[in-house]
């Protein structure tokens, strides 16, 4: 998911992915829809991007989408696999920057708890940077947003500098 009202799709992925991409760096993203924050990485200058992407029906519009043809760049590597799964396979420190934009959490709740925060750490070279998309979906228990609990598993996993981009509805920790 991310922000789609009243946003260019393309702009939108730029400004997340400038948080965290800079030129040379080997990003991960998450969970890779149409591939548009791939495509951003890799006009920043990202050496490689793995975008990970379990959804068929997803994958399938990404095939026949005009505007995620760019998405055949030899820097990106699709993964059609469920990305809780793929993470655990990856070795430490195998990335400088990750982008994780998963679905609301009513459909994918995994990717936002403390054990897939710490999987992220783990892969995350030193001084990386994530981006972690989260909507705002309303107050949560005891009067804390959905983004506060999120930053909360965030630092419990080990990131630090969690700073919250209101704009993007999403944090940017760094390892």
């Amino acid at each position: 998911m991310h922000i789609s009202k009243g946003v260019c799709p393309y702009q939108n992925a730029r400004e997340t992915a400038v948080q965290v991409v800079r030129s040379g760096h080997r990003v991960l993203d998450t969970c890779g829809g149409l591939g548009y924050t791939a495509i951003a990485s890799v006009e920043l200058g990202a050496k490689t991007v793995i975008s990970v992407e379990v959804n068929p029906v997803v994958t399938s519009i990404r095939e026949s989408n005009p505007w995620s043809q760019k998405i055949s760049d030899q820097r990106i590597t699709m993964i059609d696999e469920d990305v809780a799964e793929y993470i655990r396979g990856v070795d430490d420190n195998s990335f400088d920057s990750i982008i994780h934009d998963p679905p609301r959490f009513s459909l994918a709740g995994e990717l936002y708890s403390e054990d897939f925060y710490r999987q992220m750490y783990r892969v995350l070279r030193k001084k990386g940077g994530l981006f972690h998309y989260t909507g705002n979906p309303g107050k949560m228990t005891k009067g804390k947003s959905f983004m506060n609990k999120a930053a909360e598993r965030l630092k419990f996993a080990g990131f630090r500098r969690v700073t919250p981009n209101t704009k993007l509805m999403g944090l940017r920790a760094l390892q």
